[in-house]
């Protein structure tokens, strides 16, 4: 007979992985270690995820999504565009990595040791990428190409500013650095020729 999956295990499931990747980080936290927090066998979390990772991107999908619907509605409100420009930046640079005492380091963990893992997927950094590059392009004239480029480096900073989060000595954004970029940035147009 075919177990039949309950919502409130998977959801304590999740919550018991959330509270672990917060506290310990992914590299630290164990299947066996989220199951005992949620109080069910290992077996039982395996029944309802395939693997570290997939509970993993289970959550960081929302919470990502969340945390961006929270800094896109504070961005709408920036009239002046090089001010909103630096708004993102500092949302990407130096909020995102930490906000849920660095939940987005979990995931920097858990793809640089995931081994070409088939549980990761491009989807998720994609709409990250896509989101990011019409905000910017709300703020300066760019093509769409230009915006997509754009992002992808400002997405490859905030994969740096995530993994240092919890680093005793690492390099956190700070109001300047977010102020130098945004000019550049807003200077971006490309010149002829360069484009391709």
């Amino acid at each position: 007979m075919a177990q039949v999956k309950k919502e409130e295990v998977r959801h304590a499931i999740l919550q018991a992985a959330f509270a672990s990747f917060s506290e310990q980080g992914y590299s630290d936290t164990t299947i066996p270690a989220i199951a005992r927090r949620a109080g069910f066998s290992t077996a039982n979390v395996y029944s309802y995820f395939r693997s570290k990772i997939d509970i993993l991107f289970t959550l960081y999908e929302p919470w990502l999504q969340d945390c961006l619907d929270k800094f896109e509605s504070s961005i709408r409100r920036i009239k002046d565009p090089h001010k909103r420009m630096e708004r993102i930046l500092l949302a990407l640079w130096r909020d995102l990595p930490r906000a849920s005492n660095g939940f987005a380091n979990n995931v920097m963990q858990a793809v640089s040791t995931s081994a070409g893992s088939e549980d990761y997927s491009p989807r998720l950094r994609l709409l990250f990428q896509n989101r990011v590059a019409r905000w910017m392009q709300s703020c300066t004239p760019v093509s769409d190409r230009e915006a997509a480029s754009m992002a992808a480096v400002a997405l490859m900073a905030f994969d740096g500013f995530a993994m240092n989060v919890h680093l005793p000595h690492g390099v956190s954004c700070d109001q300047k650095t977010v102020q130098f970029f945004a000019a550049l940035l807003m200077r971006s147009a490309v010149p002829k020729g360069i484009e391709d």
